[in-house]
């Protein structure tokens, strides 16, 4: 399939590699084909082309990169909008937001930690989960722990 962007330009598009959101992502409801495309440049950032609307793509991220580790629980309905049947297909991205108000210095970017894209990478089949009620809790983790056994 052939598909023009204004961000990647003339694309050939493999079919077997279009994400479905079949309730489209809120806001943007009737928009429900996309294709992940990563940024060359960086090894943080990719970008979720809305294939039915050039003009919609997003920035989005494995929240890994952030530290940001979710625990939650799909709901029934859920689990069947997605098709899930094996929890490693699981695939968590963040949509990342562009802060560039006169007042910062320079533009920050933050991600919609409450509102997770979830892909089952095996269906691909998306959906943007709400996270009403969160708890967050800190976890620290020294970055090099290991220790040196040196012989004497």
């Amino acid at each position: 399939m052939d598909f023009k962007s204004k961000l990647f330009g003339e694309q050939q598009i493999d079919p077997d590699t279009i994400i479905t959101f079949p309730q489209g992502i809120p806001g943007f409801e009737e928009q429900k084909h996309y294709k992940l495309f990563h940024q060359e440049d960086s090894s943080i950032v990719y970008w979720l082309q809305c294939l039915d609307d050039e003009d919609v793509v997003f920035s989005v991220a494995h929240p890994a990169h952030f530290n940001i580790n979710y625990s939650f629980v799909l709901t029934d309905e859920e689990q069947e909008l997605l098709k899930l049947t094996h929890v490693e297909d699981v695939l968590v991205l963040l949509i990342l937001l562009k802060n560039d108000n006169n007042e910062a210095i320079k533009p920050t970017i933050k991600g919609s930690i409450k509102c997770p894209i979830i892909i089952n990478c095996a269906q691909r089949i998306g959906i943007q989960k709400m996270l009403l009620d969160v708890e967050q809790s800190i976890t620290l983790t020294e970055k090099n722990s290991a220790i040196e056994v040196v012989e004497a």
